[in-house]
């Protein structure tokens, strides 16, 4: 489905390839679209899906298309004209930021989120994407959170189809990012779902990184820290992609595993460090983002036995860190493991400093006469 692209940022892909001929079939689609006559009308929706569903000057051209594809979706229009039209109002919304903000302010959302609830699971995943790409734009995000929207997604993200319930993860994630959305979404308690849907996601997609993003907001409320702790499997799940996610997916991992030992430490520790994170954490540390860095460090310290910083004669070292961990923890293969990379990390930092000092000496060594 075309929409699905919309929630990241443009693409190398999203480039201009309208034919020659295009500007004469959009003149077309626009004269087609504003007859009265049905066939006129599905035949300018399907022809405006085909002209937006790779060119950026297209969805330009066809702003003015809205409104009366908005019309399209109305209950008194034909069945058959709505799926036609939500595609069409799709690909047009799709990053172009004013056709988003014209599509709801066209009065769109009330119908989308109607065909949400449709028993034809063709337009209910047609209306998921559509608020997915909707949602992406800044201005939609507190609307379409006061629409009612948000419990419908959770259901969908329930019992979907696949591709809905992906869409629905993705959307979910776009609205979280605003505030006030935040309370509706826990409310509906989306955890469970979303966490069964991590779990049968490949954790490297960007699927789980979405998944990953929806648990950090949620995990900020005592509701949803206690339904993550609940699901079996859950933090395991978090784990896994802090691993072997996307960069930033583990970010939104580390953050998560964070801000859960930082609410309650006694609580939550022990869970958290049963399921390995410590090797992930470690790897992190060095090469994830600056900010996974900096909380894959912080978590480090929270694990250990006491948070407090030790003696001048134990200094507050990632190694002494480390090790006083692992010498807790009761698996011997996670613990082995831990070991084998606080090594590798130790010397990658004794080559790295090497290489500094030579470098060093290099410039300041006089050169020959």
């Amino acid at each position: 489905m075309e929409a699905a692209a919309d929630n990241q940022s443009p693409s190398s892909s999203d480039v201009d390839v309208t034919p020659r001929g295009a500007s004469s079939a959009v003149l077309r689609a626009l004269q087609l679209i504003q007859y009265d006559d049905s066939d006129s009308k599905l035949q300018a929706a399907k022809e405006i899906r085909r002209l937006t569903k790779t060119s950026q000057r297209c969805r330009r051209l066809l702003a003015e298309a809205v409104i009366p594809l908005v019309s399209m979706l109305r209950v008194d229009s034909p069945q058959s004209h709505h799926e036609s039209a939500l595609l069409a109002l799709l690909n047009l919304a799709v990053k172009d930021e004013r056709n988003k903000m014209s599509i709801v302010e066209a009065g769109a959302l009330d119908h989308v989120i109607r065909f949400l609830q449709s028993e034809n699971i063709n337009l209910q995943e047609s209306a998921t994407a559509a608020l997915l790409t909707l949602s992406a734009s800044i201005s939609n995000k507190p609307i379409i959170g006061a629409s009612g929207a948000i419990p419908l997604l959770v259901n969908i993200l329930k019992h979907g189809t696949t591709q809905a319930k992906v869409d629905a993860v993705m959307a979910l994630s776009n609205l979280s990012t605003y505030t006030d959305n935040l309370t509706v979404i826990i409310e509906t308690d989306p955890v469970p779902s979303v966490v069964t849907l991590l779990k049968s996601s490949k954790r490297s997609s960007k699927t789980a990184e979405k998944c990953c993003s929806v648990i950090e907001s949620m995990v900020g409320f005592d509701e949803g820290r206690t339904a993550l702790a609940a699901e079996d499997g859950g933090v395991l799940a978090v784990v896994e992609v802090l691993e072997n996610g996307t960069r930033q997916a583990r970010e939104h991992a580390v953050g998560a595993l964070l801000t859960i030992c930082e609410s309650d430490r006694c609580k939550y520790r022990e869970l958290i460090l049963k399921e390995g994170v410590i090797p992930g954490l470690l790897e992190l540390t060095v090469q994830g983002t600056p900010k996974s860095q900096t909380k894959a460090q912080t978590l480090l310290r929270l694990l250990r036995e006491t948070p407090y910083p030790r003696s001048e004669f134990q200094p507050d070292t990632l190694e002494n860190i480390v090790c006083n961990i692992i010498s807790q923890i009761d698996s011997d293969e996670q613990s082995s493991k831990a070991k084998k990379m606080l090594a590798e990390m130790v010397q990658v930092s004794m080559e790295q400093s090497l290489r500094h000092l030579q470098q060093r000496a290099l410039v300041c060594t006089p050169t020959d006469l």
